[in-house]
């Protein structure tokens, strides 16, 4: 796995080498399904496109979109299994994690990397979802942010694929800073789990060994 804070990050290299050199990448943007679809369009247009991003570094990125596999999870094996890597944007993590619940993609992606039959990658809401609960998260993204065919009640569990939770955009140049820091002292108060990630920064599991990949901090 290779969580990231802020897009691919510095360590690029590092989640390709996960791959071992293969290419096939699912981008799962649900994160921003409560954002209109001209208005997401726009964004990829003229500011950040994932599919340029991953198409520029060699990879053969397509969007898989977890609405289409609402109730239908054996659809959705079959069509995990095609690729090599699933890539999460960002946005809101608990619009992400009822599509996950709702499209089976949770079970799924655990007994894929039990397999080690695929690479789980992720930045922001895709980094934060792997953690066990996303408690503390709430001071960072409304729990109660929905989109069309959602269900409302809201999941606290997390994917349960990292035993800590993880703070993104923490003392970065970010919208989300400031928040970030609230929830840092929230984890920090009660005494749970977590990491803070600058943007740049990222995580990787291989081999079930954690590291935090970080460049220190320039004066």
């Amino acid at each position: 796995m290779y969580l990231s804070s802020y897009r691919l990050g510095d360590h690029v290299d590092r989640l390709f080498d996960l791959m071992r050199g293969k290419r096939r990448v699912g981008i799962i943007a649900n994160a921003l399904d409560f954002i209109l679809d001209d208005a997401r369009q726009r964004y990829e247009e003229t500011i950040y496109s994932p599919l340029r991003e991953l198409s520029d570094l060699g990879a053969e990125p397509e969007y898989l979109d977890l609405r289409r596999y609402f109730g239908n999870s054996t659809a959705l094996e079959q069509t995990l299994r095609e690729f090599d890597l699933v890539w999460v944007l960002g946005g809101n993590v608990f619009l992400l994690r009822r599509a996950m619940r709702q499209s089976g993609f949770d079970d799924l992606i655990a007994r894929l990397l039990e397999e080690d039959s695929i690479v789980y990658g992720g930045f922001s809401a895709g980094a934060v979802v792997a953690t066990k609960t996303l408690k503390g998260i709430d001071l960072m993204d409304d729990p109660n942010e929905l989109a069309e065919g959602y269900e409302p009640s809201v999941l606290w569990e997390g994917l349960g694929l990292v035993e800590f939770s993880i703070v993104p955009h923490y003392r970065s140049d970010h919208s989300e800073a400031e928040m970030a820091e609230r929830a840092a002292t929230f984890f920090k108060q009660d005494a749970l789990p977590f990491q803070v990630l600058r943007d740049g920064d990222a995580i990787l599991v291989e081999h079930g060994v954690i590291s935090l990949l970080s460049d220190p901090i320039k004066d």
